[in-house]
């Protein structure tokens, strides 16, 4: 017979915790073992009997679940955390995870997709809401935009600069070389320092590195 993963759930709704428990009660493989209606209470049920994961709203009394995800995760680095809440803007995703919660689901999501969320991070795995990966996602690419300039000038010359371009288009050495009226060990030289101050290993992680920075276009 399979073992049970035991569950927690943090909400400061009543008939809500009483919902998710009688819904996770149909699967024979989770077992609600804790329940708190505030971060203070949660942090304390934890603690005495520490489950496999805890479901936790980001809206709680006495202490928001942002700061019951810090605290947790400090004295129980090990222990599952899912946000399930109504938040769906980037600041409260992103805050989430930085504290250290290992997925993130809303609460218009069904049965199927909880479990499956739930079975995902017993794996040791990220799971984000479908609405809160796309929000990620966009925020990702527009931070990434926005740090194309300044951190790269800041870490390579103008010369490295080219040649990390030229590398993302294909050029070989020699023909770096000659592009840049360069000797190839000069070439080979500052490619070297490329992937050192980068800490990059080759030719397509360089090439990819420089498509995330909005050096050269992505074919």
């Amino acid at each position: 017979m399979n073992k049970k993963h035991t569950i927690c759930i943090g909400d400061n709704h009543a008939i809500f915790r009483e919902g998710i428990k009688s819904l996770l009660s149909t699967n024979p493989l989770f077992s609600v073992i804790g329940e708190g209606e505030d971060g203070m209470d949660i942090i304390n049920v934890v603690r005495k009997d520490p489950p496999d994961i805890l479901l936790l709203d980001l809206t709680m009394p006495k202490m928001s679940g942002l700061e019951v995800i810090k605290v947790l995760k400090k004295r129980l680095p090990d222990l599952k955390i899912l946000v399930l809440t109504i938040h769906n803007t980037e600041d409260y995703i992103h805050e989430a995870l930085a504290a250290g919660a290992n997925g993130y689901v809303l609460k218009d999501a069904n049965y199927a997709e909880l479990t499956r969320a739930i079975t995902v991070v017993l794996k040791n795995k990220t799971y984000l809401d479908p609405a809160a990966s796309d929000k990620v996602v966009r925020h990702y690419l527009h931070h990434s935009k926005k740090e194309v300039t300044e951190p790269v000038s800041n870490t390579l010359t103008n010369r490295e600069l080219e040649i990390l371009k030229l590398i993302a288009e294909a050029y070989t050495n020699k023909k770096t070389a000659e592009h840049l009226n360069i000797s190839i060990k000069t070439v080979e030289k500052h490619r070297a320092n490329l992937m050192r101050k980068l800490n990059l290993h080759s030719a397509p992680e360089l090439t990819t590195f420089a498509i995330q920075k909005g050096l050269v276009e992505s074919s």
